[in-house]
């Protein structure tokens, strides 16, 4: 597995490329665990999409859960594994605006903006299931497996199966 995921590495070249966009202006990374999105069309053309779902943001070396909905000119994709979206801070508390690459179209990224709900816990995979743990309990096993997306450590290390993260789930 590539120590930079592909969604970091493709928007990243892409912001770099396209010259639009700086990366530096998207220092946090959200994770993507579910999407529930319709597509709407116009004249057999896409138009938007939008929808609802639930992820991680990571903001200083913590990972907080939050709740969203989105109405955006492409489809969203879960974040496999570890792997994260750029993001930042449009409204805070309120919108985070993360990166989206544009797949088949190499150099080009859009962005879309999540509306959010901050929870008080973070969310994590467990057998398959989507479960919520407190954001001190996360943090620790961040800390625990070297895992800190926001500041390029994307891939935690020194799992075991004991931490059940062949599902890129993480805590336990």
């Amino acid at each position: 597995m590539p120590s930079l995921p592909w969604l970091i590495g493709l928007a990243a070249a892409a912001a770099a490329a396209a010259g639009n966009v700086n990366v530096a202006d998207y220092p946090l990374r959200v994770h993507l665990f579910q999407v529930t999105q319709r597509s709407h069309y116009y004249r057999g053309q896409l138009d938007f999409v939008d929808g609802e779902g639930r992820a991680n943001l990571f903001e200083n070396s913590e990972a907080r859960g939050f709740d969203y909905s989105f109405r955006c000119g492409q489809r969203l994709m879960t974040s496999p594994g570890f792997e994260t979206y750029l993001a930042r801070w449009k409204k805070p508390g309120r919108e985070v605006e993360i990166l989206l690459p544009v797949m088949g179209k190499p150099n080009s990224a859009n962005s879309c903006a999540l509306k959010v709900e901050m929870k008080n816990s973070a969310y994590f995979r467990h057998n398959g299931a989507l479960e919520e743990q407190p954001v001190a309990a996360y943090k620790e096993w961040m800390q625990k497996h070297q895992y800190d997306p926001e500041h390029g450590r994307n891939e935690p290390v020194n799992l075991t199966s004991a931490s059940n993260t062949t599902t890129g789930s993480g805590p336990q």
